[in-house]
């Protein structure tokens, strides 16, 4: 469950930022992370949950929104959004190229939002 150690980075963080605005109980925390990111949200969230138990942070919301997997061919350079049925082989809806598309998002793991007093 690698989603521990990502707990732990997010945490790491939160701490900083919490501590930069001076600020110590931390009420909810948003979290983006990318369809291919492998992050699966209910072990993250348990994670926190765990990571966070008897500290000044326990009790603090996190919420997960998935980003979806967009990516640009790299023929005829249109956007699209791939079947996920298809993630082994990404085919262009357009100009049907397979393979070497650019990934324009769905791969990231971003703090959206940070609510603490």
């Amino acid at each position: 469950m690698h989603e521990l150690s990502v707990a732990e980075s997010l945490l790491k963080i939160i701490k900083e930022e919490m501590a930069k605005h001076n600020v110590n109980k931390l009420i909810r925390v948003k979290i983006k992370y990318g369809q291919i990111s492998a992050i699966v949200p209910e072990a993250l969230q348990t994670a926190f949950q765990v990571l966070t138990a008897d500290t000044p942070l326990e009790g603090a919301e996190i919420i997960t929104e998935e980003v979806p997997l967009k990516a640009r061919c790299r023929v005829c350079k249109r956007e699209f959004t791939p079947d996920p049925d298809e993630f082994v082989v990404i085919y262009c809806p357009y100009c049907k190229a397979e393979f070497g598309h650019e990934i324009i998002s769905g791969k990231e793991l971003i703090i959206e939002e940070i609510e603490a007093e």
